[in-house]
């Protein structure tokens, strides 16, 4: 099962609910594919333009190394240097923190990722894991 623009749209949708339902600061929020590529983003009025980055950051290290944003931080943290080799490697395109959810289909197979930026990294992953769950999706945080 393929995450769709149906999908990718039901776990921004959500999200932005949960934020607002938290009383969270303006989310945005990134839905990518298998291969890292764009399905859909959103970035709520008043949030910083720069979000996009910090989002996208999220869920690429998420789904390219197969891994999710707590667990990149537990990484970064034991092993500075592998992060920042891999840094390298993705052009400094990984944000390894909270916040990057990686997204399995009902076999355990990696289908996405979703990245969602604005408030703490912990209430980002939060928000985020109630669009996933929306969407019918098992997400890691």
């Amino acid at each position: 099962m393929a995450v769709n623009l149906r999908k990718a749209r039901t776990i921004i949708r959500k999200t932005l609910e949960k934020g607002r339902e938290m009383e969270l600061r303006p989310l945005s929020v990134v839905v990518l594919d298998a291969g890292g590529h764009v399905i859909a983003f959103e970035r709520e009025d008043g949030a910083a333009p720069g979000r996009f980055a910090i989002a996208h950051g999220k869920a690429y290290g998420s789904v390219m190394l197969g891994m999710a944003g707590t667990a990149q931080m537990q990484r970064a943290e034991a092993q500075a240097y592998f992060m920042a080799a891999v840094n390298g490697v993705y052009g400094g395109q990984v944000v390894p923190v909270p916040g990057g959810i990686l997204l399995r289909d009902r076999k355990g197979e990696v289908v996405g990722a979703v990245g969602v930026t604005g408030d703490t990294s912990d209430n980002d992953a939060t928000a985020g894991m109630t669009g996933v769950e929306a969407a019918g999706l098992t997400g890691e945080i």
